[in-house]
């Protein structure tokens, strides 16, 4: 069993995590998020929080990622902090639900997109998805290098196309049809409620920066260069963020943008007729890049888990040639298309469990309290700025919105506390016994 090679610098993994988070919600989302706060300024102050959010989080995995430069990322960080069950449970849900079914739906999602320029039907729909999958796994399995080139590739592109939204919303703005107010005196009286619901859209929007830390085990000087990925990574897509929902709405009304689901089509409709097509092949671009980052980055999970003991030992097999987790990623993609097969149940059963996933971005914010006390001697290459002050507003905030979820979505949070039952009924039932035979 050889290692992982070390090749991602400081750019491709920036890219990584910029390609993460950036894949079809920004061209869809921000309706939702004005119907919540109606006001041009406040749809600014909401994106920006979410940012600041999001750059919290960003430097308080920082201090985890200089500690622990290897593949895993939050698993290991879960593992060190809270034990072996906490990081498996992590590596279940992701292998299960989050990474598979995000990769599930991306790929219904492309299909979508596809429609715009070919007639396809139910069953080919879920064709083009699978097919999509195989292709960016296969492309991942050739080499570290290679999705690197992929990734900077096409999240390039992706920013390229929204870069144009963004400067043909400046050059057609036209005051006489479109009234903006970014004045404090006309904020509505229940501005913090808005805002406070209107974070909930843009923090899942913002989410898919700590994919970086999966690569670690093949990043070059992991140390310095995780962190610094997440950092401007965050940076990167909160600003691309903010300048893209200024363009939308100098090309759009509120009332419009609070009623549309394809605000970029809408958007680039008041330019040009064909407006609606150049965005459907944009966001094709941009779900199909991400795809290829989620196809890359999550098997590192598998992989680290099946090192330590605790998961198939098959997964923890370096390709000879590529040097990748070739079987971690073919067995991801396998179980994706599983789901896309029944998907009619999935699609439920996914809103189910999402909110696990804040759960543990929470649970790791606070592994950094733990582990400076649990393992004050342990290098830590890069400290997070202003502590206890970031990791403890991330934490904060991240538990606020998991009560949210357990208050507004009881149901769903029921079921994903039942698929978190019945992983650690496999780890103790199975994995931890598999891993004391040895």
């Amino acid at each position: 069993m050889s290692n992982l090679k070390r090749k991602l610098n400081t750019y491709g993994l920036t890219m990584i995590a910029v390609g993460a988070c950036i894949g079809a919600g920004i061209f869809s989302s921000p309706g939702q998020i004005v119907e919540d706060v109606p006001h041009h300024l406040l749809v600014i102050i909401a994106w920006t929080l979410g940012g600041f959010i999001a750059l919290t989080g960003a430097l308080t995995f920082s201090e985890l990622g200089g500690m622990y430069p290897k593949s895993g990322g939050v698993y290991v960080y879960l593992k060190e902090a809270y034990g072996e069950l906490m990081g498996f449970l992590y590596g279940w849900v992701i292998l299960l639900v989050i990474t598979t079914g995000a990769i599930a739906a991306l790929g219904m999602i492309f299909a979508e997109y596809l429609t715009n320029f070919i007639a396809l039907g139910p069953n080919q729909k879920i064709m083009v998805a699978a097919l999509a999958i195989v292709v960016l796994t296969i492309i991942n399995i050739t080499g570290v290098r290679t999705s690197q080139i992929f990734t900077n590739l096409f999240t390039g592109i992706k920013l390229f196309a929204i870069a144009v939204i963004i400067v043909l919303g400046f050059m057609y703005y036209n005051p006489d049809q479109i009234t903006l107010d970014y004045s404090l005196a006309t904020i509505p009286d229940n501005a913090f409620e808005g805002v406070i619901l209107a974070l909930i859209g843009v923090l899942f929007a913002m989410g898919g920066w700590h994919h970086t830390s999966f690569l670690s085990g093949e990043t070059i000087n992991p140390e310095r260069t995780v962190p610094k990925a997440m950092v401007f990574g965050v940076t990167i897509v909160t600003i691309t963020y903010i300048l893209v929902n200024i363009g939308y709405m100098n090309l759009l009304s509120l009332d419009s943008i609070s009623q549309t689901n394809s605000i970029a089509a809408d958007a680039m409709n008041t330019i040009t007729p064909n407006g609606g097509k150049i965005v459907a092949v944009a966001i094709a671009i941009s779900i199909f890049g991400t795809i290829g980052i989620y196809t890359m980055s999550a098997p590192r999970i598998y992989y680290a888990m099946a090192k330590d003991g605790v998961f198939f030992n098959f997964l923890a097999d370096i390709h000879p040639t590529f040097k990748t987790p070739a079987k971690a990623m073919i067995f991801q993609s396998v179980w994706a298309i599983v789901l896309l097969l029944m998907w009619g149940r999935f699609r439920e059963l996914m809103g189910f469990v999402v909110f696990m996933d804040i759960i543990f971005m929470t649970l790791a914010g606070a592994a950094v309290f733990i582990l400076r006390k649990k393992k004050p001697d342990l290098k830590r290459p890069v400290k997070v700025v202003l502590y206890p002050i970031v990791p403890a507003f991330f934490v904060l905030i991240s538990t606020i919105f998991v009560i949210i979820a357990l208050v507004n979505k009881s149901e769903e949070a029921l079921s994903g506390l039942a698929v978190l039952a019945l992983g650690a009924a496999a780890y103790y039932l199975f994995f931890k016994p598999r891993k004391a035979q040895k």
